[in-house]
């Protein structure tokens, strides 16, 4: 394979989202060599790969820099980075919350921005990226789906929508593990002992989640079909049923993440 992108590539930031970007990147054809990683530790990230403290003072110019940091540091490294960043460079950023204006103020001579709000299961290839861009070109449009692709599910979303798609795509694995966890304590509360219980929830949920992923139903018929009349599905659906009790706690667990999303772009604005 090969890389959707040619020239050295920054990473501003490694932790575990931007660490599991660039391994499924390298995995899809980026030359190690191509990569610096900026982070305060300046720890080792692999092979061939550059790793400082600041950004080199010198060298070629970076064919895209990606801000993998704390939306809260973005402020520490941006009068570090754009000196650095100008039109011939692919701006990224991964922070949650901060806008494309914002990062406009804070790198007014970058080209093409590109805001991306991937979530974890990007390390195995099965996450979600959204997308949304700004002074993209038909060109450069077609570079950022490709970049993403190794990732997972690519969707380009309008900007005023990002805090929701964070909450539900990116918050929403945090959301599921709890799930999990709660099945598996709910299996051991019923009598299993509690490590088979945590096999079996996390087994059920894994196998569940691929035969919806490739049904031709929605996930609500599927479950209608799981659960014959009478039988004891059917009970145990009529308890997450009663008075929307479901459909109410996920909104409002959303509506929660929506607020604080809204809220980490206010303050970097």
């Amino acid at each position: 394979m090969s890389f959707a992108l040619e020239g050295p590539v920054w990473l501003v930031g490694a932790g575990n989202m931007g660490g599991a970007m660039l391994s499924r990147w390298l995995a899809a054809g980026l030359d190690p060599r191509e990569v610096t990683v900026i982070r305060r530790s300046g720890a080792a990230m692999g092979e061939g790969i550059t790793v400082l403290t600041a950004p080199p003072p010198d060298g070629p110019v970076p064919a895209m820099v990606m801000l993998a940091v704390k939306p809260q540091m973005l402020d520490q490294v941006a009068p570090l980075l754009a000196p650095m960043i100008g039109p011939e460079t692919l701006l990224v950023s991964i922070l949650a919350g901060v806008e494309t204006a914002s990062l406009r103020a804070r790198f007014p001579a970058a080209g093409p921005v590109l805001r991306a709000m991937p979530n974890t299961p990007v390390a195995l290839g099965k996450g979600v990226v959204a997308l949304h861009g700004d002074g993209l070109d038909a060109r450069t449009r077609a570079i950022a789906e490709a970049l993403m692709a190794p990732l997972g599910l690519v969707e380009w979303v309008d900007e005023g929508l990002f805090d929701q798609v964070t909450a539900l795509a990116g918050s929403g694995p945090a959301f599921l593990f709890r799930f999990i966890d709660s099945l598996a304590k709910a299996g051991t509360a019923a009598g299993l002992p509690a490590d088979q219980s945590a096999r079996l929830a996390l087994a059920t949920v894994e196998g569940a989640g691929l035969l919806a992923a490739g049904a031709g139903e929605s996930p609500g018929a599927l479950a209608d079909r799981v659960a014959s009349p009478g039988g004891s599905t059917r009970k145990g659906l009529d308890v997450l049923d009663a008075d929307g009790a479901l459909d109410r706690l996920i909104e409002e667990m959303l509506a929660a993440a929506v607020a604080s999303n809204r809220e980490m772009a206010a303050a970097a604005r």
